[in-house]
């Protein structure tokens, strides 16, 4: 269902993050991110004097190479547009991810090599979305490949209790993964 008819507006600001994941040929997978943000309106920066509607304020690029497991091998990340030209100067640093996994405290391990001034706020926001498109990519094509004697774990999924319909307690959880069900045992 979208968004009830909004009061009489103005369009003033565009950002579009766009994520999309890759299977590659050698058994790796590359998943992008690109974010773009844009104005309806010209505006004065310092550096590149005036930015015409629709040229982008800021338009970055990051791809992680991941493995099955999502530990990163590889990563680029480029910065097309900006406020400030030193902003491309930390593109690098995001290559203090490799050999970190996507997983349970991804966003921490983030900060904490490219939190900050090691880093650009935009880029990191972006690493969010990455990894949830990462999930997407891999997971479910992982699982329909393996034979139907390898799927069955003990382990607990790696979704339950990441939201409202994977909690512990709810239906899902119950249809899905029953042994990892802990609401009333009727419904």
């Amino acid at each position: 269902m979208p968004l009830s008819n909004p009061a009489e507006r103005e369009h003033i600001h565009n950002r579009t993050v766009e994520c999309n994941g890759y299977r590659r040929k050698d058994g790796l997978w590359d998943i992008e991110g690109r974010l773009v943000d844009v104005k309806t309106y010209t505006f004065h920066n310092n550096e590149r004097g005036d930015v015409p509607p629709g040229e982008p304020v800021h338009e970055m690029w990051i791809r992680l190479t991941v493995d099955d497991d999502l530990k990163i091998h590889g990563v680029e990340a480029t910065t097309e547009y900006s406020p400030f030209s030193i902003c491309k100067q930390v593109a690098p640093n995001f290559e203090r991810l490799v050999g970190v996994s996507i997983g349970p405290g991804w966003r921490k391990r983030v900060r904490d090599r490219v939190g900050g001034v090691e880093g650009c706020t935009h880029i990191v926001e972006m690493l969010g979305p990455v990894a949830t498109t990462a999930f997407q990519t891999i997971y479910p094509l992982r699982n329909k490949e393996q034979p139907e004697g390898e799927r069955v774990s003990t382990r607990p999924p790696r979704l339950l209790n990441t939201c409202h319909a994977f909690r512990s307690d709810g239906p899902k959880v119950k249809e899905f993964w029953p042994d990892h069900y802990d609401g009333p045992a009727h419904d």
